[in-house]
């Protein structure tokens, strides 16, 4: 389990994907009997389920109609959290689901002791340099959570005495920042939003929600003796920019629907009441973000769309070195038109898509880069720098006082690359990527993803990336922009992986290096043979493939499987997908995973429409009117895993987070013999009726991703899928298990309970026994589970999907 980044970077950036991971609680239930599944799709696996009856919550006749429609909704009601009906019957189903899953309780045990064995007894992140401070992270031995720490560097040892350092734990003079674990032993649950250093290392200021609501409070530690700033404590702040006097803090604050939207200013030293406005956002569809240049000369105003759908945003700056002169706007906003900011010494660095003059081919979709001088921000032009070719898109940047690093999708793989400063163009003279004899980082593989690490210090020619794929560990690797080299700083310890998998193989081929200029080919190759990380390719294949979707679509797909245990045709299987917001689906490393490989298991992730993909295109191809593709591209998915003999055709399983869910919950009722089994967490399942209340938190936000039901064409094309508002009466459906948590703010408790319900309601009386609601009662949507406790629910869902598979009495 690797440890992510929490001092977030400070750079530019567009958004990231997120893995959602929840907390449950695990109970048992000993009362059932044997039930056959043969009413569905002629299958006779037999497994057991309760004796007792599903509850059967109450109904109240409840319509809602919008353009000459009405829709019947009897479980309204349970919108109402505080209704103790409602809090009963999610009781009495945590209870049916505690007798469901009874007899897989030595099967939990059995995969959560394998999942524990596989981790180290501490896990840890490597220094990483910012000034004259090392910053680390650590989950110390049987504690959950990490502790965020740094030691003082006064010397110059160089990188490689702070790695024999940081290999023999010699980290002198610790001080620790912020132990997660204290928090959670006083609150019960922590959850660390945004965490900032100031500029001179004096303060911490992080955002802080200990009850899963995601309100977080804002809290500023004074380094140099421990304490909390008194004060200081602000609720609903999301994000956090310091200016360079290391005293002066700017933040955001929510409104009453979880929308960042103004911008507020304080001085430490000075009463809360004191803040002073700097930006409010009155457009409801309109988010507020703020964050520094790398240089910290400057901070970003953003207010953004919430996807990038119809990408449009509004971009201020204040100048952090005389944070009192206020903001500057760069440009009037433009629909469809997004800007992300970097300093350069008096330049500005601009990753835009905005119209080109005199372009008649550029289209607008994709990002180029242009610069000016400060004081010409707001002038009509800028000189264009860099424009990728046709089959080329730019995707993010990072600058350095000596380098420019821009992350490339070339043909669907990502070519992350470093281009020294300063750049001579003359005139309007535009260049491609080529021209400026980039040096494109040497990657094991095309299959693995790349994080970029915090990466402060503006002054250093390293760049830390965290590169991992499905079959490698975690691999922390710095590549030296100045000497063109790289070294495996650390990685993720597996234990207790026997076998072929514990060969360590090269971190590239000599074939692989067709990227890397041609006067250091031959010292690259060198560099390489020598280092090297661990990949268990030996023993589990991931294989990326291209699936054809209903219209001529080629969807990819990543298949992954244990070359020894995998049976040709008869593997169970599992398909995840996500689809939305533009968010690429992650297909990091698990060892957790291991347990369903080992077990003959294949498992496989979707990248459909709606999600990220090598251009914006992708996105917008799955997206409010177009949403039905990305449903289609996942039953396709489902289907080639089938006919190509990946996984048995009556064992296949779907799994999803959040709005993962309705991609799942839609492909269910459309597709219901396609799965045998689903588990939805935290699901959003009800959009019909969610988007049709603008009150709710999110909603109009989403309006942009899934379309606004006030217009009846995109009312009509929700509806169309709407999970909840489709289920298909008296028909046979997958076992599912519906986990949810009652303090959600973002997808609603009452989403999950009402898809149960409804589902108990209309779909096959047999089948739907094999429903199951699961409801955490303490948490929020991001669930912040600790390491073990993340361990228990993988356990949890992955008992069910053996049990409900007809392979429990082989999996213990």
């Amino acid at each position: 389990m690797a440890i992510p980044s929490l001092l977030q970077s400070s750079k530019t950036s567009i958004q990231r994907s997120r893995l959602f991971l929840f907390l449950c609680q695990i109970s048992t239930n000993s009362s059932s009997f044997f039930f056959s599944t043969k009413c569905r799709a002629g299958l006779f696996k037999i497994y057991q389920v309760p004796s007792q009856a599903p509850p059967v919550p109450k109904k109240i006749p409840f319509n809602v109609s919008a353009h000459g429609t009405t829709l019947e909704d009897p479980y309204h009601w349970m919108r109402d959290t505080s209704d103790a009906d409602f809090v009963d019957f999610l009781n009495l189903e945590n209870s049916y689901a505690q007798a469901f899953m009874a007899d897989t309780q030595d099967l939990q045990r059995t995969l959560f002791a394998e999942m524990v064995s596989r981790m180290p007894a501490k896990i840890s992140t490597p220094p990483e340099r910012w000034g004259p401070w090392l910053y680390y992270q650590y989950i110390p031995e049987g504690k959950e959570y990490p502790v965020l720490c740094r030691r003082l560097e006064t010397g110059k040892s160089g990188l490689l005495k702070i790695l024999i350092n940081y290999a023999r734990e010699g980290f002198e003079r610790e001080e620790v920042l912020l132990d997660w674990n204290k928090i959670a032993e006083q609150y019960g649950y922590v959850h660390v939003g945004t965490c900032r250093v100031s500029p001179d290392h004096n303060f911490l200021a992080y955002t802080l929600d200990v009850s899963g609501s995601e309100q977080f409070m804002l809290q500023i530690k004074d380094l140099r003796n421990g304490c909390i700033v008194p004060g200081l404590q602000v609720d609903g702040v999301v994000s956090l920019a310091w200016a360079q006097d290391g005293n002066t803090l700017f933040y955001t604050i929510s409104d009453e629907n979880q929308r960042p939207h103004r911008v507020l200013c304080t001085r430490l030293g000075q009463d809360v009441a004191f803040q002073v406005p700097v930006f409010v956002e009155d457009d409801s569809r309109f988010c507020v973000d703020i964050t520094n240049t790398k240089d910290g000369k400057f901070i970003t105003v953003n207010s953004n769309s919430r996807t990038s759908s119809e990408e449009e945003n509004l971009v201020y700056v204040i100048d952090a070195t005389n944070p009192q002169d206020g903001l500057r706007r760069i440009r009037k906003r433009v629909s469809g038109v997004q800007y992300f900011l970097e300093h350069h010494h008096g330049l500005f660095y601009i990753l835009t898509n905005a119209p080109l003059n005199g372009n008649k081919e550029w289209s607008g979709g994709n990002y180029y880069l242009a610069r000016c001088q400060v004081e010409d921000i707001q002038s009509a032009s800028w000189q264009t720098m860099i424009f990728p070719s046709e089959d080329e898109s730019l995707q993010d940047m990072d600058i350095f006082n000596r380098h420019l690093v821009l992350f490339i999708n070339k043909k669907g793989v990502s070519m992350p690359c470093s281009i020294n400063l300063p750049i001579d163009v003359q005139g309007e003279h535009q260049m491609g990527i080529q021209d400026l004899n980039p040096w494109f980082f040497p990657l094991p593989s095309n299959s693995c993803s790349i994080t970029p690490g915090s990466n402060h210090d503006f002054m250093n020619s390293l760049f830390r990336v965290v590169l991992t794929s499905p079959v490698m560990p975690d691999v922390v690797v710095d590549y030296d922009m100045s000497k063109q080299t790289f070294s495996v700083v650390h990685q993720e310890e597996v234990r207790n992986i026997t076998g072929s998998t514990g060969s360590c193989l090269p971190a590239f081929e000599p074939d692989s290096c067709e990227h890397l200029n041609p006067q250091n080919r031959d010292r690259k190759i060198q560099n390489a043979q020598w280092k090297k990380w661990k990949e268990f390719s030996d023993a589990y294949c991931c294989q990326r493939k291209e699936v054809l979707a209903h219209d001529g679509a080629k969807v990819p797909l990543t298949i992954v499987f244990s070359r020894e245990a995998r049976q040709l045709g008869q593997s169970p299987g599992l398909l995840l997908g996500y689809g939305a917001y533009g968010e690429v689906l992650d297909k990091s490393w698990s060892g957790d995973r291991l347990s369903l490989l080992d077990r003959g298991w294949v498992v496989a992730f979707a990248d459909v429409r709606g999600g990220g993909g090598c251009d914006s295109s992708w996105h917008k191809s799955g997206c409010g009117l177009n949403k039905l593709n990305s449903i289609h591209d996942f039953a396709s998915c489902g289907n080639y895993l089938v006919n190509e003999g990946y996984v048995h055709r009556d064992k296949l399983g779907a799994m999803a987070y959040s709005a993962g869910c309705l991609l799942v919950g839609t492909a269910v009722n459309m597709y219901p013999e396609l799965f045998r089994a689903a588990i939805l967490k935290v699901p959003f399942l009800d959009i019909c009726n969610t988007l049709l209340d603008p009150s709710l938190p999110l909603t109009i936000l989403d309006y942009e991703e899934f379309g606004n039901p006030q217009i009846q064409s995109q009312f009509e094309s929700i509806l169309s899928y709407s999970p909840y508002n489709n289920i298909i009466y008296d028909h046979c459906c997958p076992a599912m298990l519906v986990s949810s948590s009652f303090h959600d703010s973002r997808v609603g408790i009452w989403e999950a309970a009402k898809w149960v319900a409804r589902i108990r309601d209309s779909a096959c009386p047999d089948c739907s026994r094999s429903v199951i609601l699961k409801t955490n009662m303490t948490g929020g949507h991001f669930d912040e589970g600790g390491r073990y406790s993340q361990c228990e629910v993988t356990a949890y869902d992955y008992a069910f999907l053996m049990k409900v598979m007809g392979t429990l009495t082989d999996e213990v």
